[in-house]
């Protein structure tokens, strides 16, 4: 009856903890600095898609900008991952900055 009782005990513990972790990550996915630059991010998708498909873009210039895309929210992921997970506004400023690059490239 006793090693039921730790068992039972430990299982809860594991579960709570891993419940913690998954209400965390999910809090620091839709923190407000992250979720406004990832928007940026799918918005620039969505454009660039918008430009090959109406011919305004070749294929390798798109794929050129999702490139850069894809290594801005690499990077975003990286800050997030040194500040519990979430960015500063510094980051969240140097993000945007290197997005507005990549944005003037679009519709070029």
């Amino acid at each position: 009856m006793k090693i039921v009782a730790i068992l039972l005990a430990g299982l809860f513990a594991v579960s709570a903890n891993a419940f913690a972790d998954e209400a965390k990550g999910d809090w620091a996915k839709h923190h407000p600095r992250r979720a406004e630059v990832n928007k940026r991010l799918e918005n620039q998708n969505r454009r660039i898609h918008e430009e090959v498909k109406e011919g305004d873009m070749s294929k390798a210039e798109a794929a050129q900008l999702h490139k850069e895309d894809r290594q801005i929210r690499q990077e975003e992921r990286t800050m997030a991952s040194q500040n519990n997970g979430h960015i500063t506004k510094a980051e969240q400023k140097a993000l945007n900055q290197q997005e507005n690059v990549v944005s003037k490239e679009i519709g070029k």
